[in-house]
């Protein structure tokens, strides 16, 4: 990583560290805790957080009167300062947008209509297949490049269009060299179990071996992935099937994640053994399955940029998982058919307008609870000494703007491992 220069961010109007002592992710009220200093300060240098507190202590620190002529300032008067988003659930790997998908679902049809017409994940297979590894790499930086523009330092990134083991071996490199090419941070997700593609449409079994026995030793031997995924729903992938891609995950060294009960019920506590870091999407999750996540440190990733952009009426039950003491994250979802914004400022707008989330939980659910996603708690997702210097600083003057503007970007300055982003409006 490029050495960064000591820097001072000075006169925080609110600055938010996510701080706390608790031993793993965020539940109920504390969501609602997010550790707020005003006029405060912090401290980064080589690319980590080294102090935090009040501006006043601050300036009368010794380490900044020895060094005040190396270290850099960042006036924060007026502004609020928070950790950079984490945004725990993505599919960046995409030829280009799904014009189509768009237009018939502005005439009424379903998701699972425009799947079952060859359109959906499906309508992105041939491009992924088709484009060479640099234009798909020069998308995804611009990608990452436009999350940073708007507060998010760390990424997790799927693959799931290519649906070969050539495609998802391609579409994990470009995700290895874009991330080489971005100063935020970038968390890999094999997905060859996305959906069953066109020539295995009749041999589905066959295709569940492919991803078991090829896709997944191959991701774990060329060290491409930190964790698998599957689509575990309705149209997509069975409980079953899923068991048996966990397993092999396992056997590989590589942790799992899930897309879960978006489209329907799918039983969840069988899939705990494997000790799942997320269930994503959870739109519509069994009563009996609370008391099972409530136990457990996976976190419920709300996505609820793909039930806008579908159109759909039902948003996740964000208030029954939060009160029954279940961790819970948000996410983009970014994907060029179902929730193409790079953005998590409007994804906690729709959460607090469509979840009834407060402002803070949402805040909460963002950073600290989507390290714990990823399983990066230790580095990301609260401003505190020894983690990463990864900072979104927004123009405005209480932290409950953040979710109350939507449609226009008032992050300022993005700081991504020390490196600092200056967002041009």
């Amino acid at each position: 990583m490029k050495k960064t220069a000591p820097l001072l961010l000075v006169h925080i109007r609110q600055l938010l560290t996510l701080r706390g002592a608790n031993a793993g992710p965020r539940r109920g009220a504390e969501l609602r805790d997010l550790g707020l200093i005003e006029d405060g300060a912090v401290l980064c240098t080589g690319g980590k957080v080294v102090a935090v507190g009040q501006t006043k202590d601050a300036l009368r620190d010794p380490f900044y009167r020895e060094n005040k002529k190396k270290i850099g300032e960042i006036d924060c008067r007026g502004k609020v300062v928070l950790p950079g988003f984490v945004d725990s659930h993505t599919h960046p790997v995409f030829a280009g947008p799904r014009l189509i998908d768009f237009e018939k679902r502005t005439r009424g049809a379903t998701y699972e209509e425009i799947a079952e017409a060859g359109g959906g994940i499906r309508a992105s297979i041939e491009g992924v297949r088709r484009a060479a590894k640099s234009t798909l790499v020069a998308n995804v930086v611009a990608a990452f490049q436009e999350m940073a523009r708007q507060g998010t330092t760390t990424v997790e990134a799927k693959t799931g269009y290519g649906l070969t083991l050539e495609s998802e071996m391609k579409s994990l490199e470009v995700i290895r060299d874009a991330a080489r090419r971005w100063p935020g941070t970038v968390v890999p997700t094999l997905l060859g179990a996305h959906t069953v593609p066109p020539e295995f449409k009749a041999r589905p079994a066959a295709y569940v071996r492919e991803v078991c026995e090829k896709m997944i030793p191959a991701a774990a031997k060329k060290k491409l992935a930190k964790f698998v995924d599957v689509f575990c729903d309705r149209g997509a992938f069975t409980a079953t099937e899923t068991e048996g891609i966990f397993e092999a995950a396992a056997k590989h060294g590589l942790s799992v994640r899930a897309h879960m009960c978006q489209l329907s019920t799918t039983e969840l506590w069988p899939f705990l053994r494997f000790q799942p870091a997320s269930f994503d999407h959870m739109d519509h999750v069994a009563e009996d399955d609370i008391p099972q996540l409530v136990k457990r440190d996976t976190i419920a990733t709300f996505v609820p940029g793909a039930n806008y952009f579908l159109g759909l009426n039902r948003y996740p039950d964000a208030r029954r998982l939060i009160d029954a003491g279940v961790p819970v994250a948000l996410a983009t979802d970014y994907n060029p058919g179902s929730s193409p914004t790079p953005s998590m400022p409007f994804v906690l707008s729709l959460a607090c307008t469509h979840m009834k989330m407060t402002p803070a939980e949402a805040i909460a659910a963002a950073t600290i609870n989507g390290a714990w996603a990823l399983r990066l708690a230790a580095r990301k997702g609260s401003v505190e000494p020894g983690k990463d210097a990864d900072l979104a600083i927004f123009d405005v003057g209480d932290y409950r703007e953040l979710a109350y503007w939507f449609g226009v970007n008032r992050c300022d300055t993005t700081l991504l491992q020390g490196v600092p982003l200056a967002n041009k409006r």
